[in-house]
């Protein structure tokens, strides 16, 4: 008597290439999609593009802050009670006003403060703050 039946040793045997030819037919698929057609195979005028000088970039507004307290805008200076009502008819010039704070080292955190908060009631939303870059340190 056999222990083993002749058909459970034939289908053992055989290769099953169902997943290999998956494989082929996405790598065939790929091949379709990432191939370019040739569309040169008519001669065409094509229309000319009119050449457009890029615009040039807005001036940044620069509110420097000395280390007496002194404020300048764009090298005129002004009193803080004013910053304000300058910056609101700056912004209704340009509503992309674009503002550069620049303090000196030894300048009080309040007198900075103080500029960024009328910067904030004027509505100025682009406003940075100039640092200069330590010597020997690594950029991020």
């Amino acid at each position: 008597m056999k222990k083993c039946s002749q058909s459970a040793h034939h289908t053992m045997t055989e290769l099953n290439i169902t997943p290999l030819l998956d494989l082929a037919f996405v790598l065939l698929v790929i091949f379709i999609i990432t191939t370019t057609p040739i569309v040169n195979d008519l001669d065409l005028s094509l229309p000319k593009a009119a050449k457009h000088e890029k615009d040039p970039p807005r001036k940044a507004n620069y509110i420097s802050v000395d280390a007496g307290g002194k404020l300048y805008l764009n090298k005129k200076q002004l009193e803080l009670a004013d910053l304000r009502q300058t910056l609101v008819e700056l912004r209704t010039d340009d509503p992309d006003l674009s503002i550069i704070v620049r303090g000196d080292g030894k300048t009080k955190y309040r007198q900075i403060r103080a500029v960024l908060d009328a910067c904030q009631q004027a509505n100025v939303v682009k406003v940075d703050l100039a640092t200069d870059a330590v010597p020997g340190a690594k950029p991020d």
